[in-house]
């Protein structure tokens, strides 16, 4: 494997930037320094002008999901390749086993999916249903595996929602085995009592997707989510947190000393509800995904999380289904297949809206695009850090140039783009996965099938109460 030499740019990590090259040999940083001399055969990427980051990880994509009816459009060639192109360069994905599905099965099944994989990825594995089969699984999911969280969806009745009982056994025995529970924090009885209640008022439409799942049902949830993880003192991680009131419920038991984590979807950062209003069947459906996109107002909230350290990882929820597929709800809106994409805008948005506007530093756009979610998975600094020793997964990050995000221009196979028409400043000039180049100025060189799965080590024994009797602010990396 040649070398990579990434020569006279700024090196920004989440704790500090600094002036440095880049050496990348055999998959791994080798040197980070000023003066670094090229090996005979590396090649030299000119950084000047630029910062060097660490790749992106999405901690939130759903690639290849079968998903009510149908199965999106990205597998996981196409989807970590539309990464790559966007500066992200690791990936955590979903194995959702369905009821009474054998969970280690279902994640035999995607890992097999998975290995057309461009880009490094991972898995978080969802508790659909409760028996002590499913928790004798989970310990060798942990122990064998690699796999240190597990999902809850507290929404989608009569499907894949988890009740109390199965969010009390499977939140206890994540503690007992080190591994950190995320929730979908919405409702699922409410919202399958306002889909009935909304359709009955004759609103069969998109704009009924968001009257169904008003940001109280994702509130309820997330505080009683939150509760139950508080009583067993296990830390909690809430996925993409769209509304003010969940995000002050995290806050809340934060300040209490509470570990309890929150990610953000860069779509909810940016857009609104208004989107559902759309006179066009296809736009309109193109954005229902769950939760949905909340009226003006919450996106700063949201990003006032961000700052304020409140909230701490950005996603995407990649879930790309084409027109044709979102048209199995042109008369109910609760058949519109739910997902957008968004795996390839995630950076360049957060950069141009975050870094842009002065609500982040370089730095702390690091943070929230790679180094926290490392932390919180357990894989930093392998993952997260332009360091010594780290994988050579890093984006070349050219502050003064810009695109205008299209879906004529995406390499994501969905037909609609949600970032349409909107022009970033800061784009990636280069992506480097596993010390190789993988996209150079436009040309993306994903090879299908290079991608690895990475193992997350369990957290020890103190996990729990040890920690957050101290308020740490971040899980300590301790591989049992």
């Amino acid at each position: 494997m040649s070398a990579v030499l990434i020569r006279g740019g700024t090196v920004v990590n989440a704790d500090r930037a600094f002036r440095a090259d880049v050496l990348c040999q055999d998959g791994r940083i080798l040197a980070v320094g000023e003066g670094l001399s090229a090996p005979a055969g590396a090649t030299v990427v000119d950084a000047g002008g630029q910062y060097v980051m660490p790749g992106g990880i999405d901690p939130h994509t759903h690639m290849q999901l079968p998903f009510m009816g149908t199965v999106t459009m990205d597998d996981f060639f196409t989807g970590t390749a539309a990464g790559l192109a966007g500066g992200t360069t690791s990936i955590i994905d979903f194995v959702i086993p369905d009821p009474q599905e054998n969970i280690l099965d279902a994640y035999k099944k995607w890992r097999g999916w998975a290995e057309k994989s461009a880009s490094d990825y991972s898995f978080h594995v969802a508790i659909t249903w409760w028996s002590e089969q499913v928790r004798k699984d989970m310990g060798t999911l942990v122990n064998d595996e690699g796999v240190n969280s597990f999902k809850h969806f507290m929404a989608y009745k009569n499907a894949i929602m988890c009740d109390d009982e199965t969010l009390v056994n499977s939140f206890k025995r994540a503690l007992e085995l080190g591994a950190m529970p995320t929730v979908h924090a919405e409702n699922g009885e409410l919202v399958y009592l306002l889909q009935k209640t909304v359709s009955e008022m004759g609103i069969k439409g998109p704009e009924g997707h968001p009257l169904s799942r008003p940001p109280m049902v994702e509130a309820e949830a997330a505080n009683r989510a939150i509760a139950i993880a508080d009583v067993l003192n296990v830390p909690i991680y809430v996925v993409h947190v769209s509304c003010v009131e969940s995000a002050e419920a995290i806050a809340r038991a934060r300040a209490r000393g509470q570990r309890v984590y929150g990610e953000v979807l860069a779509g909810h950062l940016v857009l609104d509800d208004s989107v559902y209003r759309h006179p066009d069947f296809a736009t309109a459906a193109a954005h229902v995904m769950s939760p949905p996109f909340r009226p003006k107002g919450n996106s700063e909230f949201l990003w006032r999380g961000l700052q304020s350290g409140n909230l701490h990882t950005t996603a995407t929820d990649h879930c790309t289904f084409c027109a044709a597929q979102k048209a199995a709800g042109k008369d109910d809106f609760s058949k519109i297949p739910n997902g957008c994409g968004g795996v390839e805008e995630r950076l360049a948005v957060i950069w141009d809206e975050g870094v842009n506007t002065g609500r982040l530093t370089p730095s702390e756009f690091v943070a929230v695009t790679s180094a926290n979610t490392a932390k919180l998975f357990n894989i930093y600094p392998q993952k997260g850090s332009v360091s010594v020793g780290a994988d050579a997964d890093l984006v070349v990050w050219d502050p003064a140039g810009t695109k205008t995000l299209s879906v004529k221009t995406q390499h994501s196979k969905g037909d609609f783009n949600i970032f349409e028409g909107r022009t970033v400043r800061g784009i990636p000039s280069h992506t480097v996965s596993q010390g190789e180049l993988v996209y150079v100025q436009g040309d993306l060189r994903a090879v299908q099938g290079k991608g690895r799965y990475i193992k997350r080590p369990a957290f020890g024994p103190d996990f729990g109460a040890v920690q957050q009797r101290a308020q740490v602010q971040m899980p300590t990396a301790v591989a049992r």
